[in-house]
Protein backbone atom coordinates (compact mmCIF):
# COMPACT_ATOMS: atom_id res chain seq x y z
CA UNK A 1 0.00 0.00 0.00
CA UNK A 2 1.09 3.48 -0.42
CA UNK A 3 1.53 5.56 2.25
CA UNK A 4 -0.34 8.51 0.05
CA UNK A 5 -3.54 6.41 0.32
CA UNK A 6 -3.25 5.64 4.13
CA UNK A 7 -5.75 7.27 6.35
CA UNK A 8 -4.29 8.05 9.92
CA UNK A 9 -5.08 9.57 12.72
CA UNK A 10 -3.84 12.80 14.23
CA UNK A 11 -5.45 14.66 17.71
CA UNK A 12 -8.77 13.13 17.30
CA UNK A 13 -9.22 13.39 13.17
CA UNK A 14 -8.78 10.82 10.58
CA UNK A 15 -7.12 12.60 7.22
CA UNK A 16 -5.16 11.60 4.60
CA UNK A 17 -1.32 10.84 5.17
CA UNK A 18 -0.32 13.45 3.42
CA UNK A 19 -2.52 15.77 5.20
CA UNK A 20 -0.76 15.05 8.69
CA UNK A 21 2.06 17.64 8.86
CA UNK A 22 4.10 18.98 11.57
CA UNK A 23 6.72 21.29 11.77
CA UNK A 24 10.23 21.16 10.69
CA UNK A 25 11.60 22.22 13.75
CA UNK A 26 9.47 20.15 16.45
CA UNK A 27 10.66 19.27 19.49
CA UNK A 28 10.31 15.58 19.48
CA UNK A 29 12.15 15.37 16.21
CA UNK A 30 15.13 17.56 17.38
CA UNK A 31 15.37 15.90 20.32
CA UNK A 32 13.70 12.33 20.43
CA UNK A 33 10.89 13.40 22.86
CA UNK A 34 8.02 11.26 21.02
CA UNK A 35 6.76 8.03 22.77
CA UNK A 36 5.07 5.21 20.36
CA UNK A 37 3.94 1.73 20.91
CA UNK A 38 4.10 -1.48 18.47
CA UNK A 39 0.85 -3.03 18.46
CA UNK A 40 0.20 -6.33 15.73
CA UNK A 41 -3.52 -6.93 14.17
CA UNK A 42 -3.92 -10.46 12.57
CA UNK A 43 -6.40 -12.07 9.77
CA UNK A 44 -8.55 -14.50 11.56
CA UNK A 45 -11.47 -17.08 10.64
CA UNK A 46 -13.61 -14.29 12.29
CA UNK A 47 -12.41 -11.62 10.76
CA UNK A 48 -9.22 -8.82 11.96
CA UNK A 49 -8.45 -8.68 15.62
CA UNK A 50 -5.79 -6.34 17.15
CA UNK A 51 -3.46 -8.59 19.49
CA UNK A 52 -3.49 -7.63 23.35
CA UNK A 53 -4.79 -3.82 22.46
CA UNK A 54 -5.61 -2.80 25.97
CA UNK A 55 -2.37 -4.24 27.15
CA UNK A 56 -0.76 -2.01 24.52
CA UNK A 57 -2.60 1.14 25.32
CA UNK A 58 -1.97 0.89 28.91
CA UNK A 59 1.70 0.81 28.40
CA UNK A 60 1.39 3.40 26.34
CA UNK A 61 -0.01 5.46 28.96
CA UNK A 62 2.22 4.22 31.23
CA UNK A 63 5.37 6.35 29.07
CA UNK A 64 3.43 9.32 29.21
CA UNK A 65 3.07 9.50 33.27
CA UNK A 66 7.08 8.61 33.25
CA UNK A 67 7.74 11.75 30.56
CA UNK A 68 4.75 13.48 32.13
CA UNK A 69 3.35 14.08 29.02
CA UNK A 70 -0.60 14.31 28.84
CA UNK A 71 -2.15 13.01 25.76
CA UNK A 72 -5.48 14.61 26.03
CA UNK A 73 -7.09 11.42 25.16
CA UNK A 74 -8.82 8.47 27.55
CA UNK A 75 -7.01 4.92 26.93
CA UNK A 76 -10.72 4.02 25.21
CA UNK A 77 -10.50 7.22 23.12
CA UNK A 78 -7.29 5.74 21.61
CA UNK A 79 -8.42 1.86 21.32
CA UNK A 80 -11.33 3.27 19.36
CA UNK A 81 -9.22 5.51 17.07
CA UNK A 82 -6.90 2.53 16.59
CA UNK A 83 -9.64 0.09 15.49
CA UNK A 84 -11.04 2.94 13.44
CA UNK A 85 -7.48 3.01 11.20
CA UNK A 86 -7.31 -0.37 10.97
CA UNK A 87 -10.96 -0.35 9.86
CA UNK A 88 -10.88 2.50 7.37
CA UNK A 89 -7.81 1.12 5.66
CA UNK A 90 -9.70 -2.25 5.06
CA UNK A 91 -6.29 -3.46 6.43
CA UNK A 92 -6.13 -7.69 7.64
CA UNK A 93 -2.42 -8.71 8.99
CA UNK A 94 -0.85 -5.23 9.81
CA UNK A 95 1.26 -3.12 11.97
CA UNK A 96 -0.48 -0.45 13.91
CA UNK A 97 2.02 2.73 15.46
CA UNK A 98 0.56 4.56 17.90
CA UNK A 99 2.86 7.60 18.53
CA UNK A 100 2.63 10.97 20.81
CA UNK A 101 4.94 13.98 20.47
CA UNK A 102 5.39 17.43 20.96
CA UNK A 103 4.35 18.66 18.30
CA UNK A 104 5.55 22.67 19.10
CA UNK A 105 8.40 24.24 17.18
CA UNK A 106 11.18 25.63 19.07
CA UNK A 107 15.15 25.19 20.39
CA UNK A 108 14.19 25.45 23.71
CA UNK A 109 14.36 21.63 25.21
CA UNK A 110 12.04 22.36 28.15
CA UNK A 111 8.98 20.36 27.71
CA UNK A 112 6.63 22.85 30.28
CA UNK A 113 3.59 24.04 28.30
CA UNK A 114 3.98 22.55 25.17
CA UNK A 115 1.52 21.00 23.24
CA UNK A 116 1.33 17.00 22.75
CA UNK A 117 0.03 15.63 19.23
CA UNK A 118 -1.29 11.81 19.55
CA UNK A 119 -0.93 10.10 15.75
CA UNK A 120 -1.90 6.56 14.77
CA UNK A 121 -1.10 5.38 11.27
CA UNK A 122 -1.69 0.95 10.61
CA UNK A 123 0.76 -0.43 7.60
CA UNK A 124 0.55 -3.85 6.10
CA UNK A 125 2.95 -6.16 7.68
CA UNK A 126 4.34 -9.43 7.44
CA UNK A 127 7.57 -11.66 9.07
CA UNK A 128 10.26 -8.74 10.14
CA UNK A 129 13.10 -11.09 9.89
CA UNK A 130 11.38 -13.20 6.82
CA UNK A 131 12.48 -16.92 7.38
CA UNK A 132 10.10 -17.64 9.34
CA UNK A 133 9.61 -20.30 12.25
CA UNK A 134 12.07 -22.73 9.90
CA UNK A 135 14.81 -20.50 9.40
CA UNK A 136 17.16 -19.27 12.58
CA UNK A 137 18.58 -15.82 11.82
CA UNK A 138 22.60 -14.60 12.80
CA UNK A 139 23.05 -12.26 15.60
CA UNK A 140 26.16 -10.29 17.23
CA UNK A 141 26.88 -9.53 20.43
CA UNK A 142 26.95 -5.70 20.80
CA UNK A 143 30.03 -4.19 21.90
CA UNK A 144 27.22 -1.22 22.69
CA UNK A 145 25.40 -1.77 26.28
CA UNK A 146 21.71 -1.71 26.87
CA UNK A 147 21.02 1.57 28.22
CA UNK A 148 20.05 1.85 32.18
CA UNK A 149 17.71 3.55 34.34
CA UNK A 150 20.55 5.81 35.64
CA UNK A 151 20.90 7.00 32.55
CA UNK A 152 17.46 6.84 30.71
CA UNK A 153 13.44 5.38 32.09
CA UNK A 154 14.39 1.52 30.55
CA UNK A 155 10.08 1.18 30.94
CA UNK A 156 9.57 3.61 28.95
CA UNK A 157 9.04 3.12 25.21
CA UNK A 158 10.46 6.50 24.19
CA UNK A 159 12.00 7.42 20.69
CA UNK A 160 15.27 8.25 21.99
CA UNK A 161 15.99 4.94 23.74
CA UNK A 162 15.73 3.56 20.33
CA UNK A 163 19.30 5.55 19.27
CA UNK A 164 20.88 2.53 21.42
CA UNK A 165 18.91 -0.05 19.67
CA UNK A 166 20.21 1.45 15.92
CA UNK A 167 23.77 2.05 16.81
CA UNK A 168 23.86 -1.76 17.84
CA UNK A 169 21.83 -2.91 15.37
CA UNK A 170 24.14 -0.76 12.65
CA UNK A 171 26.85 -2.62 14.29
CA UNK A 172 25.83 -6.02 13.37
CA UNK A 173 24.45 -5.61 10.20
CA UNK A 174 27.56 -4.01 8.97
CA UNK A 175 29.32 -6.83 10.58
CA UNK A 176 27.53 -9.48 8.25
CA UNK A 177 24.86 -10.73 10.96
CA UNK A 178 20.96 -10.17 10.92
CA UNK A 179 20.38 -8.70 14.70
CA UNK A 180 22.18 -7.41 17.49
CA UNK A 181 21.92 -8.49 21.44
CA UNK A 182 22.86 -5.82 23.97
CA UNK A 183 24.12 -6.46 27.12
CA UNK A 184 23.35 -4.86 30.34
CA UNK A 185 25.31 -1.99 32.07
CA UNK A 186 26.28 -5.20 34.37
CA UNK A 187 27.24 -7.07 31.52
CA UNK A 188 24.62 -9.33 31.53
CA UNK A 189 22.40 -10.48 28.50
CA UNK A 190 19.44 -7.78 28.18
CA UNK A 191 17.75 -8.26 24.73
CA UNK A 192 17.86 -7.21 20.97
CA UNK A 193 17.50 -3.87 19.87
CA UNK A 194 13.53 -4.47 19.61
CA UNK A 195 13.38 -7.78 20.83
CA UNK A 196 13.49 -9.73 24.32
CA UNK A 197 14.88 -12.63 23.90
CA UNK A 198 15.18 -16.32 25.61
CA UNK A 199 16.98 -19.20 26.46
CA UNK A 200 16.24 -22.91 26.46
CA UNK A 201 18.40 -25.04 28.68
CA UNK A 202 17.69 -28.53 30.02
CA UNK A 203 14.12 -28.27 29.40
CA UNK A 204 13.91 -25.05 31.02
CA UNK A 205 12.87 -21.49 29.50
CA UNK A 206 15.28 -18.88 31.28
CA UNK A 207 14.66 -14.83 30.38
CA UNK A 208 16.24 -11.84 31.98
CA UNK A 209 14.35 -9.93 34.08
CA UNK A 210 14.35 -6.42 35.05
CA UNK A 211 17.73 -6.04 36.63
CA UNK A 212 18.97 -7.03 33.33
CA UNK A 213 17.75 -3.34 31.71
CA UNK A 214 15.23 -4.56 29.84
CA UNK A 215 11.72 -3.55 28.32
CA UNK A 216 9.16 -5.53 29.43
CA UNK A 217 7.74 -6.84 25.72
CA UNK A 218 3.92 -7.69 25.79
CA UNK A 219 4.63 -10.41 23.66
CA UNK A 220 7.26 -11.68 25.87
CA UNK A 221 4.52 -11.42 28.62
CA UNK A 222 2.61 -13.78 26.53
CA UNK A 223 5.05 -16.42 25.75
CA UNK A 224 5.76 -16.58 29.96
CA UNK A 225 1.57 -17.28 30.18
CA UNK A 226 1.25 -19.50 28.09
CA UNK A 227 4.66 -21.73 28.35
CA UNK A 228 3.66 -21.58 32.35
CA UNK A 229 0.08 -22.97 31.46
CA UNK A 230 1.52 -26.18 29.49
CA UNK A 231 4.08 -26.96 32.40
CA UNK A 232 6.77 -25.10 31.26
CA UNK A 233 9.60 -23.80 33.86
CA UNK A 234 9.88 -20.17 33.10
CA UNK A 235 12.64 -18.59 34.72
CA UNK A 236 13.64 -14.93 34.99
CA UNK A 237 16.90 -14.44 35.66
CA UNK A 238 19.96 -13.09 35.10
CA UNK A 239 22.63 -14.64 31.92
CA UNK A 240 25.60 -14.30 31.30
CA UNK A 241 27.05 -14.14 27.73
CA UNK A 242 28.67 -17.58 27.42
CA UNK A 243 25.29 -19.11 28.64
CA UNK A 244 24.02 -18.78 24.95
CA UNK A 245 26.58 -20.04 23.22
CA UNK A 246 25.92 -23.71 25.10
CA UNK A 247 22.21 -23.16 25.22
CA UNK A 248 19.72 -25.71 23.76
CA UNK A 249 18.06 -23.06 22.15
CA UNK A 250 17.59 -19.50 21.52
CA UNK A 251 14.82 -17.15 20.27
CA UNK A 252 13.49 -13.64 19.90
CA UNK A 253 10.29 -12.34 20.97
CA UNK A 254 8.42 -9.01 20.25
CA UNK A 255 5.47 -7.83 18.01
CA UNK A 256 7.51 -7.03 15.06
CA UNK A 257 9.71 -10.40 15.40
CA UNK A 258 7.26 -12.77 16.87
CA UNK A 259 8.83 -15.82 17.86
CA UNK A 260 11.89 -15.71 15.38
CA UNK A 261 14.59 -18.69 16.53
CA UNK A 262 18.73 -17.69 16.68
CA UNK A 263 20.46 -20.66 15.38
CA UNK A 264 23.89 -18.53 15.05
CA UNK A 265 25.41 -15.95 17.94
CA UNK A 266 29.01 -14.64 17.13
CA UNK A 267 29.76 -17.33 14.60
CA UNK A 268 28.95 -20.19 17.13
CA UNK A 269 26.17 -22.49 16.21
CA UNK A 270 23.42 -23.02 18.49
CA UNK A 271 22.92 -26.90 19.56
CA UNK A 272 22.65 -28.29 16.03
CA UNK A 273 21.82 -24.79 14.02
CA UNK A 274 18.23 -25.43 13.66
CA UNK A 275 15.45 -23.93 15.17
CA UNK A 276 14.66 -26.06 18.01
CA UNK A 277 11.41 -28.60 19.75
CA UNK A 278 10.01 -25.82 22.32
CA UNK A 279 10.75 -22.98 19.91
CA UNK A 280 8.32 -24.54 17.24
CA UNK A 281 5.68 -25.75 20.07
CA UNK A 282 5.53 -22.01 21.39
CA UNK A 283 5.60 -20.81 18.14
CA UNK A 284 2.40 -22.92 16.79
CA UNK A 285 0.58 -21.87 19.89
CA UNK A 286 1.35 -18.12 19.74
CA UNK A 287 -0.09 -18.64 15.56
CA UNK A 288 -2.83 -20.69 17.07
CA UNK A 289 -3.68 -17.90 19.28
CA UNK A 290 -3.27 -14.61 17.06
CA UNK A 291 -4.97 -16.60 14.22
CA UNK A 292 -8.43 -16.85 16.66
CA UNK A 293 -7.34 -20.70 16.59
CA UNK A 294 -7.35 -20.73 20.45
CA UNK A 295 -10.29 -20.55 22.45
CA UNK A 296 -8.44 -20.11 25.80
CA UNK A 297 -6.93 -16.88 24.37
CA UNK A 298 -9.68 -15.21 22.73
CA UNK A 299 -9.77 -12.22 25.32
CA UNK A 300 -6.54 -11.20 23.84
CA UNK A 301 -7.92 -10.45 20.79
CA UNK A 302 -9.94 -7.44 19.77
CA UNK A 303 -12.10 -7.86 16.97
CA UNK A 304 -12.51 -4.92 14.29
Amino acid sequence: METGNLSVWLDGKMMNYNEAKVPILTHSLQYGSGIFEGIRAYKTNSGVAVFRLKDHVKRFFETAKIYSMKLGFSAEELEKAIVEVVRTNKLESCYIRPFAFYSDDGIGMNTAGKHVSVFIAAVPFGAYFGGGIEKGIRCKTSSWRRINSDILPIRAKASGNYLNSIIAGNEAHAAGFDEAILLSHNGYIAEGPGENIFVVRNGRLLTPGGESDILFGITRDSLIKIARKEGMEVVETSLHREELYIADEVFFSGTAAEITPITNIDGTIIADGAPGPITKRLATRYRDIISGNDSEYMDWLTSI
